[in-house]
């Protein structure tokens, strides 16, 4: 890692993550969870209770938009239901910009992490008690801005327990990532077991099973508050430290463009202009003007030094590889469960398995193979492949993923072996872990002192707009033939993924000196 000039006190922040001002690091003989510091159990546990809540919910959510007023759900259209959906993934990921900006500028990560778990838990208990649309859009808001704070900030605390150049440091994001998904895979297990059971059919009121699947979520990040609550004060000083602080005489400002912000988007829904059909592309829009917002911003910051600024043009193809990496992972929650509740059999020795249980598969997998992921990067240390190559297979894996759909594609209900959709969800999990933890650690890694959190929150920006593409998508899947859609997809993703890896020199070259 290049030299790096220390800044006059109070300049433009802290010192590098994970040093104190004597350049000791607390984190640096410590190996007590897992080979890895302490404190990441603490990140690791509230950030799985906050996925059991989020993944629960989003297991029955779409479900709830189009099935019908009989069945418990809204009676929506599919391809608005789906566009719905996209745009609040998309949003959630967009908000990490807002909870990264008020950690840079005004609380410290570690705060805001704290907050924004209470306001996820307000979101999941807004959902599970109004009834009808208003709950919906209460919770779904709530849920986002909530998720988006904490996102980047438990990923910003992470990186701060290791040294850029600790060749622990991607297998400890790969264990958080285990966390991760410990909660997505338990939690749509459960809800998804509540709405399969509460249901008219059984006798009860047809929406209840949907309401007490939401509810289970609002309990779970209770959970996760509570055990958060006792853990937090174990984490190390700079997960709180605030590295650039706004000026009080600022203050009138922010909050001013926040209440005019809040106030456009009020008057643009009442107008028409901004409606559920076209609510994602409204997301797409915003989240791209936001992502060429933060890359000028951090390129032009007279805080950021020369490498540093090398570093952020070599994270541009990687951004652009990971939207289109997620613009097809997470259809998982839009097309895979229309083409799950449609053409999958889901039918296991007589008795026929929620809907919501086949996004539990992906988590399976990835509780199994992270571990293995991190024993792997841990062996090879610095033999390992370097960031562009990861992030080019993870690409073009996802691509074949998307082929494999094309044996069973425009089949009939229950055409699809579930034992199939097993095999495209285990290639889904290979893609993810190449790419996804490997972008929170490269995220952190390659960000300036001055913009810790941002840099993490660009990474969910592409995020936020591939989620927020799958949404769109979606609407395409309903117009076309499913080899078509399928087959066009995973042709567009492999092709990134080799332009990538052809290109893997040069990015490694701007990222001067990491891997």
């Amino acid at each position: 890692m290049g030299k790096v000039t220390e800044p006059a006190p109070g300049e433009y922040g802290p010192p590098e993550p994970g040093v104190f001002d004597g350049g000791e690091r607390d984190t640096r003989g410590d190996h007590g969870f897992f080979g890895q510091p302490r404190p990441l159990m603490h990140i690791f546990g509230v950030e799985m209770w906050e996925r059991f809540s989020f993944y629960g919910m989003q297991g029955i959510l779409l479900l709830y938009l189009y099935y019908s007023a009989a069945q418990g759900g809204l009676g929506m259209d599919q391809a608005v239901a789906t566009g719905i959906v996209g745009a609040y993934g998309g949003a959630v990921y967009l908000s990490t910009v807002l909870g990264a900006w008020i950690a840079d500028r005004l609380l410290g990560s570690e705060r805001v992490l704290f907050f924004s778990a209470i306001v996820i838990m307000a979101g999941h208990i807004a959902l599970a008690l109004i009834p009808g649309f208003w709950g919906v859009g209460v919770g779904l808001v709530l849920v986002a801005f909530g998720s988006g704070g904490l996102k980047a900030n438990a990923t910003t605390v992470v990186g701060t327990l290791y040294s850029a150049n600790d060749s622990r440091r991607d297998a400890g994001f790969s264990i958080f990532y285990l966390g991760i998904n410990l909660g997505a895979f338990f939690g749509p297990i459960l809800t998804g077991l509540l709405q399969n059971t509460f249901t008219a059919e059984n006798g009860y009121p047809p929406a209840l099973g949907f309401h007490l699947g939401f509810g289970l979520a609002a309990v779970g990040m209770a959970f996760g508050l509570i055990q958060y609550s006792f853990g937090r004060k174990g984490l190390p000083p700079e997960a709180s430290v605030i590295p650039n602080p706004l000026p009080r005489s600022r203050f009138g400002l922010a909050i001013g463009i926040a209440a005019a912000s809040v106030v456009l988007i009020v008057v643009l829904v009442l107008v028409g202009f901004i409606t559920a059909a076209n609510l994602v592309t409204w997301v797409i829009a915003g989240t791209i003007v936001a992502a060429i917002a933060m890359f000028v911003v951090i390129l032009s910051s007279k805080g950021v030094e020369q490498v540093e600024r090398r570093r952020v043009y070599g994270f541009i193809p990687l951004f652009i590889a990971s939207v289109a990496f997620w613009s097809l992972y997470q259809q998982q929650f839009t097309v895979l469960t229309i083409y799950s509740d449609e053409q999958l059999n889901r039918t296991i020795f007589g008795w026929e398995m929620p809907v919501s249980w086949v996004q539990s598969i992906n988590p399976i997998f990835i509780i199994i193979l992270s571990g293995v992921f991190a024993a792997i990067w841990t062996k090879l240390g610095d033999r390992q492949p370097s960031t562009p190559v990861k992030f080019a297979l993870g690409t073009a894996i996802m691509g074949v993923a998307f082929l494999l759909f094309l044996p069973f594609a425009d089949g009939g209900a229950n055409s699809t072996p579930l034992l199939w959709m097993v095999l495209i969800l285990f290639v889904f999990t290979i893609a993810e872990l190449l790419l996804s933890p490997v972008g929170l650690s490269v995220a952190t890694k390659l960000a300036p002192r001055v913009f810790h959190a941002q840099m993490v929150a660009l990474f969910f920006l592409s995020v936020a707009l591939g989620t927020a593409i799958a949404g769109q998508l979606g609407a395409f899947y309903t117009l076309v033939n499913e080899a078509t859609y399928f087959g066009v997809l995973g042709l567009i993703a492999i092709v990134l993924g080799g332009a990538l890896w052809l290109g893997r020199k040069p990015v490694l070259s701007l990222m001067s000196g990491v891997r």
